[in-house]
């Protein structure tokens, strides 16, 4: 399939219930908007997300959760969104908090088949309860498990009609290893472009990972 762009509700089979989801983006920045604005309207529960942040409130992720959608999160920062850790103290949202670069390699474990990184990050911590520990020369470290989603929702600032992606500046983020570790890969893209049109060496992520590609709504 050469040109992946469809109409974000020619997807809308693929959102369902229960799913688990990754999410690209920092704070808002490098995530796909229009997209969770969709999920917003279609309403579907009990999501796991897997993203680095709840943002703000009613804002990027944080509307999925203010809209009462997540069941489960799996994030490294949610200091940003207070409506977080309230509904986690109501028993309203299970939350698993990783640090962040852990956070990262889980999922380059997933979308890499490997069978599990190891780190001394969280070692003698809370992050550690119900983990395996590995000695090596001398030093603890932890062993996690890889991370995979059923969809991956990603924001690329350039993409072509095969989903090759360059992501400018920060916006790239989380997104290039998300891509990997999702059995359905969605691009929202700021510019479409022809294939060719994009610099080889500008393209960080493949098309190849690409299922679908979406324009953002402006």
């Amino acid at each position: 399939m050469m040109d992946k762009v469809v109409k974000l509700q020619e997807l809308k089979h693929l959102f369902k219930d229960g799913m688990t989801i990754m999410m690209g983006g920092f704070l808002g920045c490098g995530s796909a908007h229009t997209i969770i604005n969709y999920l917003v309207d279609l309403n579907i529960k009990d999501l796991t997300i897997i993203t680095n942040d709840t943002c703000y409130p009613n804002e990027g992720v944080g509307k999925l959760l203010s809209n009462g959608q997540i069941k489960k999160l799996i994030a490294s920062y949610i200091g940003g969104n207070a409506d977080t850790g309230r509904l986690m103290n109501e028993g309203k949202l299970q939350a698993e908090l990783i640090p962040q670069g852990t956070l990262a390699e889980k999922i380059r474990a997933g979308g890499s088949g490997l069978g599990a990184v190891i780190t001394p990050t969280g070692v003698g911590t809370i992050v550690e309860e119900g983990k395996e520990k590995l000695i090596i020369n001398n030093k603890e470290y932890l062993v996690e498990l890889p991370l995979k989603a059923d969809l991956s929702i990603l924001k690329g600032t350039i993409v072509d009609e095969f989903g090759n992606i360059f992501y400018r500046g920060t916006t790239k983020n989380f997104n290039p290893v998300m891509a990997m570790a999702g059995d359905v890969v969605i691009v929202e893209a700021e510019e479409i472009v022809k294939l060719g049109d994009l610099d080889p060496d500008n393209i960080h992520t493949p098309g190849v990972l690409v299922d679908y590609v979406i324009k953002e709504l402006e």
